[in-house]
């Protein structure tokens, strides 16, 4: 794992970098000396809380901008490293491929519910929606007194603020690729 004077040092580089920046014009925006942040991108000096404040406020940017690990353009998942979530008698396993993140209002999940496999969920939070996309079988979605048959090859979207729940009633596996949006 990468220190906090190296995720900084990353960080500034890239930032400075991505607005095409140079390191005498982020001294002029900042009222931090060339000099230092040279040494701070080069991961010389570990800066003070004080300095790394006025290189924000002058790049107009937030604070934690410096010290999160900065994502990369492409992420690749190797989903057979992804421990499931074992529900249902062991009929049903969720494995989180994308999951929640802050910085995002949504997660991923790929699904494979046995024959018989059956989920039953609590309302999300209000405005929440599912969308779901069945690559193999038959999966019924029951939404509060509502039920959807959705094959092989389609797909749902739905407000999950209301009790709902998942069955594979196919005669085979059921895998789907299940998206939850978070609202504001």
């Amino acid at each position: 794992m990468d220190s906090l004077s190296n995720i900084i040092a990353d960080n500034l580089k890239r930032i400075r970098e991505e607005k095409k920046l140079s390191l005498d014009t982020v001294a002029k925006l900042s009222g931090v000396s060339k000099s230092m942040l040279g040494q701070i991108e080069r991961c010389d000096v570990n800066p003070t809380v004080s300095t790394m404040w006025k290189i924000a406020n002058g790049l107009k940017i937030s604070f934690s901008q410096f010290i999160n690990h900065a994502e990369s353009n492409v992420e690749l998942i190797d989903t057979s490293n992804i421990e499931p979530l074992i529900e249902g008698e062991g009929k049903v396993k969720i494995y989180p491929t994308f999951p929640f993140d802050s910085t995002r209002r949504f997660e991923i999940y790929y699904l494979e519910l046995d024959k018989n496999g059956y989920l039953s969920t609590v309302p999300h939070l209000q405005g929440t929606q599912e969308f779901i996309t069945v690559f193999v079988g038959e999966l019924t979605v029951v939404i509060g007194d509502k039920k959807y048959v959705v094959n092989s090859g389609k797909a749902i979207r739905f407000k999950a603020d209301a009790p709902h729940s998942y069955e594979n009633t196919g005669d085979s596996t059921c895998l789907l690729d299940m998206i939850i949006y978070y609202p504001d």
